[in-house]
């Protein structure tokens, strides 16, 4: 009698069963994980539709041409990308006005980066440096970016270096104050804790003071990075000739009103993306906080 046939049916529908309610279990959760995708795609949609329904009635309604129906600003968008329409000075002009934006807009953001994060650190972790650097930041914080437009045309001149100091200005601001506030939102019960451990010094500061203010840090980020893109309309009115906030600035003058949506539109969507990476990256590096969902 072969070894094969000792074995009972019974014996063998064990491990059968449970394989295949593990397989039946798994499905089931990623059927669940692309549902629960789907709807969040489709109630984000809802509005942004809804948006271009009240825009295309709007422009229909009253029948202006001072503002473009939505297929307008389509035509409008694809002849920038590509050209092939318009065949004017913007036709398929889109790669190098959206890379000379963005060349700007992350230099300026991580020039802030690099120097709000560690300077909120050490602001937030250090009383004497604080009450020294308090006060001017708090005097020079309310003072509007496009205040300074004037004084960066004459400090670095017309053209992208004045752009990337405005920029770095609004995202500065808001990568300090949120680290400094994480900083200064440590429990001091982690500082006990981590001494009764034996954790000091440059340890301390790595094991507990950054995993503890870095949720504050990536909300200070995000907020940089919105303003970021928010001022490189006023970044560009500094005399360059290429990128979005350009386009925006001779839409507005040339009375192109398909131009200067577009250009708003492409500079939303550069910012939601952006958004979306660091909500990414915060929540790699926040896995460890079964609190933290961004």
């Amino acid at each position: 009698m072969s070894l094969e046939s000792t074995v009972s049916p019974s014996a063998m529908s064990g491990p059968a069963i449970t394989k295949a309610a593990a397989t039946v279990r798994g499905s089931t959760r990623q059927f669940a994980k692309l549902t629960a995708r789907l709807r969040t795609t489709a109630l984000a949609l809802i509005v942004p539709l809804g948006l271009l329904l009240v825009w295309d009635l709007m422009v229909r309604w009253t029948g202006t041409r001072l503002v473009p129906p939505p297929s307008g600003v389509a035509t409008m968008m694809w002849d920038f990308a590509f050209g092939g329409i318009y065949d004017d000075a913007y036709s398929g002009s889109l790669p190098i006005h959206f890379w000379k934006s963005v060349q700007r807009v992350y230099g300026g953001f991580f020039l802030a980066a690099l120097l709000g994060i560690p300077l909120g650190l050490m602001i937030g972790r250090i009383p004497l440096l604080r009450a020294l650097l308090d006060p001017t930041l708090a005097l020079l914080r309310p003072i509007p970016v496009t205040a300074w437009l004037p004084l960066s045309m004459i400090f670095f001149g017309l053209g992208p270096k004045s752009a990337v100091f405005l920029v770095f200005l609004g995202a500065f601001y808001p990568i300090l104050l949120n680290t400094v506030f994480g900083v200064k939102s440590v429990d001091v019960r982690l500082f006990e804790a981590a001494g009764m451990l034996g954790c000091s010094g440059p340890q301390l500061f790595r094991s507990v003071v950054l995993p503890a203010a870095l949720p504050s840090i990536f909300n200070g980020l995000r907020l940089g990075a919105s303003f970021a893109w928010i001022l490189i309309v006023v970044g560009e009115m500094t005399g360059v000739p290429e990128g979005l906030g350009a386009v925006i600035m001779d839409g507005r003058t040339l009375s192109r009103t398909d131009l200067v949506i577009t250009g708003m539109i492409i500079i939303g969507i550069t910012g939601f993306l952006s958004d979306r990476i660091l909500v990414s990256l915060s929540n790699y590096f926040l896995r460890w906080s079964p609190q933290h969902h961004a």
